[in-house]
């Protein structure tokens, strides 16, 4: 994989860390990021080495969402016939498909925010487990604000993180919505005095995730995802199909058996994937 433009990428002790990282552009999303972002991902997901995502970003905004000179230059949006607007559909459920790798990883994912979360950043965030943000941030649903429709995933996901009659303001007034009341309304999991702080936080957030057993937090992950959308009886027959596939007793025992001596339990990675088309 060639070196990323848009972001960097560190790991330690089993958490990456992945920092956006164009602050002269703040932050914007354009075809580069998202192809980026789709290969960083997919490599963290088959790789399994890692055990928790961090996302931050740099300069005065997380994100200042998509980089709108894209669109009807090197993207182009054909709204003159039935054949160009339904290309649109498959443009945006590539774009879709992104972001929900967050959701997919096999890993937790970790936003920590700070500044302006705008656009197609909401969408990013949203798919992530945890975020965190600084005293400074603030959310935008910009769509509206521009004439169209948020489309990458905020008004599918927002709703099940906030009440539907907030998520409607801030989608339909396209109003920011400043970190305090964020944590009130429990989008955001904590909020912190500084930038450094809230990066801090996640990684700490991160650190103590990554001591868990792999398996274990890939189907807790699992489980809630899907609670989120199925019935309780739904999610209680999954819970035990889930269960049946990742119970381990040497894991349980090493748990134990680390709390006993007061040392940092030791368990195994998650393995590698490889597709079908990667073998031969």
């Amino acid at each position: 994989m060639h070196k990323p433009s848009c972001f960097s990428l560190t790991t330690e002790g089993h958490v990456a860390h992945l920092v956006l990282s164009r602050p002269e552009a703040m932050n914007t999303m354009h075809p580069t990021f998202w192809r980026e972002l789709h290969e960083i991902l997919t490599r963290l997901h088959n790789e399994g080495t890692a055990r928790a995502l961090v996302i931050s970003s740099t300069g005065k905004h997380f994100s200042a969402g998509m980089d709108l000179q894209t669109f009807g230059g090197a993207i182009s949006m054909i709204d003159a016939s039935a054949e160009g607007r339904a290309a649109i559909y498959d443009l945006l459920t590539d774009m879709q498909h992104t972001f929900t790798l967050l959701e997919q990883l096999r890993m937790p994912v970790i936003a920590a925010i700070h500044g302006g979360c705008i656009g197609g950043a909401v969408d990013m965030v949203t798919a992530c487990c945890m975020r965190y943000a600084s005293s400074d941030a603030f959310f935008c649903v910009q769509e509206i604000n521009i004439g169209m429709v948020a489309d990458v995933g905020t008004l599918q996901r927002l709703p099940k993180l906030l009440p539907m009659a907030l998520v409607k303001e801030l989608a339909y007034t396209g109003r920011r919505l400043p970190a305090d009341k964020a944590l009130a309304w429990g989008l955001v999991n904590e909020v912190l005095p500084t930038h450094e702080a809230t990066v801090a936080a996640a990684l700490q957030a991160a650190q103590e995730i990554a001591s868990k057993p792999p398996v274990a937090i890939w189907g807790t992950k699992q489980v809630l995802h899907y609670a989120r959308d199925h019935s309780v009886d739904e999610g209680l027959k999954q819970m035990g199909w889930i269960q049946g596939a990742v119970w381990s007793n040497a894991n349980v025992r090493e748990a134990i058996t680390a709390m006993k001596e007061k040392r940092e339990p030791q368990f195994p990675p998650l393995a590698p994937l490889k597709g079908f088309r990667d073998f031969g």
